[in-house]
C-alpha cells in the first residue's frame, strides 16, 4: 500500500488549498452560520465548474471518475477551511447511493445535475431517537396504486432546507427482524406535503426537522429493491463517517498549525510561550493525535477505493477522531488562553465544529461497538 500522493492528487490538494484560502475566509464562514441557506450559490457553481462536486461520479454522467481517496483529500481541505454548505449531503449522502444502486434512468436524471451544481441532495434517516439502527425507522410508506404514500417525521436531516432531492429511509413492511421491510425513496424536495424547519445547532450548520404528510412518490422512485434497504443504509453510514472524518482531519491539522504559530509568537516573561515545557508537551500530544489520524484515515479511504472490506478501519478512524479532534481543540484552548474563547478568534469555530462532528453518523461509542463486532465479540 502506497499512501503517498500521485501527481494528480498533489494537484487536487494544492488547487483546493489555494482556492479555499481565497474564496472561503472566516468572515464568509460566520456569515453562512447566520444565513438560512447556509451556502453561497455562486461559490457552489464555481466548485462545480472545478469538477469538485462531480469528483467521484462516472464520467458518462459528467463526473470526474475519481476515487474515494481523492474525495478524502478534497474533504480534508474543506475541513481545514471550515467550508459551509451541503457538499457531504449532496455528494456522499445523495449522489453516491444513486450512482451505486440507482436505475439507469435515475442516474441519467440526477447525476448530471449534481455534477453541474444544479441539484442539492441529502439523506433523511434519523428520527427522534437519533440512533443509527433499523428499529428506530418508524416513518411509514404504504403502496397505493402506482405510488407509495409516505408519512412521518425525520430529525437532524442535513441541508433538507435547500435540497432538491431527499433520499428518505422508510418502513414498508413490519417484520420480527427490524432490518427487514425498509425501503429507500428518492423524493422530490418540492413535493406537496413536505415541510422543513431549521434546528439551531452549536456549529451553525443546517440540520432540519423534515416532515412528510402523505407525500406521494412514484414506484419508479424506489432506490434499490423494496424492503431491502437497510444494507444500503449501512454502506451509506460508512461512507458518511469516513467523509466526515476527513473533514475533521483537516480541521485538526489547521488547529495544530495555528497553535504552533501562536506558541512561537506569544511572549511571556520575555520568552515565547512555546519555550515552556508544558506548552511543548501539549503541542506534542496534539501532533501525535493529528499525525496518527492521517495514516488511519488514508488507509481506510484507500481500502474503500480498492473495494476492500473496511468497516472496522472506518469505525477505527471515525471513533478515534470523534475524540481526538475535540481533544486537539481543547488543548489549543489551553495554549491560547482567553483569546481563543472569543467569538472573533478562529479557534472557537473549530471547537464548535469538532463537537458537532463528533456525533455525525456515529460517536466514539457507536463506532467502538462496530470495531468490537468486527473483532468477533
Amino acid at each position: 500500500m502506497d499512501l503517498s500522493f500521485s501527481e494528480e492528487q498533489e494537484m487536487l490538494w494544492k488547487s483546493a488549498r489555494d482556492f479555499l484560502a481565497n474564496k472561503c475566509p472566516k468572515t464568509l464562514v460566520r456569515q453562512m452560520e447566520e444565513d438560512e441557506k447556509g451556502y453561497v450559490p455562486e461559490l457552489w457553481k464555481e466548485m462545480a465548474d472545478l469538477g469538485w462536486i462531480g469528483l467521484p461520479f462516472p464520467e458518462k454522467y459528467g463526473g470526474g471518475g475519481f476515487t474515494f481517496l481523492d474525495l478524502v483529500i478534497l474533504l480534508e481541505e474543506m475541513g481545514r477551511a471550515c467550508l459551509p454548505g451541503p457538499f457531504i449531503s449532496t455528494v456522499v449522502l445523495g449522489g453516491l447511493p444513486i450512482a451505486k444502486w440507482g436505475t439507469e434512468q435515475q442516474k441519467k436524471d440526477i447525476l448530471p445535475k449534481i455534477c453541474k451544481g444544479e441539484a442539492i441532495l441529502t439523506l433523511a434517516l434519523t428520527e427522534p431517537s437519533a440512533r443509527y439502527d433499523a428499529v428506530s425507522v418508524q416513518v411509514k410508506a404504504k403502496v397505493e396504486g402506482d405510488h407509495y404514500v409516505i408519512s412521518g417525521t425525520k430529525l437532524f436531516v442535513n441541508d433538507a432546507n435547500v435540497a432538491d432531492y431527499i433520499i428518505v429511509v422508510a418502513r414498508t413492511a413490519d417484520s420480527a427482524n427490524p432490518e427487514e421491510g425498509i425501503t429507500l425513496f428518492i423524493v422530490d424536495g418540492k413535493s406537496p406535503g413536505i415541510t422543513t424547519h431549521l434546528l439551531r445547532t452549536i456549529a451553525g450548520d443546517k440540520q432540519c426537522e423534515f416532515t412528510l404528510n402523505k407525500v406521494k412518490v412514484p414506484k419508479a422512485s424506489v432506490l434499490g429493491k423494496p424492503n431491502q434497504g437497510w444494507g444500503m443504509v449501512g454502506e451509506i453510514i460508512q461512507w458518511a463517517a469516513l467523509a466526515k472524518a476527513a473533514e475533521m482531519m483537516g480541521g485538526a491539522q489547521q488547529v495544530l498549525e495555528m497553535t504552533i504559530q501562536y506558541a512561537k509568537d506569544r511572549v511571556q516573561f520575555d520568552r515565547p510561550i512555546g519555550s515552556f515545557q508544558i506548552i511543548q508537551h501539549y503541542l506534542a500530544d496534539m501532533s501525535i493525535d493529528v499525525d496518527s489520524s492521517r495514516v488511519s484515515l488514508h488507509k481506510a479511504a484507500w481500502m474503500l477505493s480498492e473495494g476492500i472490506s473496511c468497516a472496522k478501519e472506518i469505525s477505527v478512524i471515525k471513533g478515534w477522531l470523534s475524540e481526538a479532534y475535540r481533544r486537539v481543540t481543547a488543548q489549543a484552548h489551553q495554549i491560547h488562553g482567553a483569546i481563543g474563547f472569543t467569538k472573533d478568534h478562529d479557534l472557537e469555530l473549530y471547537f464548535r465544529r469538532a463537537k458537532a462532528a463528533e456525533l455525525f453518523f456515529g460517536d466514539a461509542d457507536f463506532h467502538r461497538e462496530i470495531v468490537a463486532q468486527q473483532l468477533g465479540m
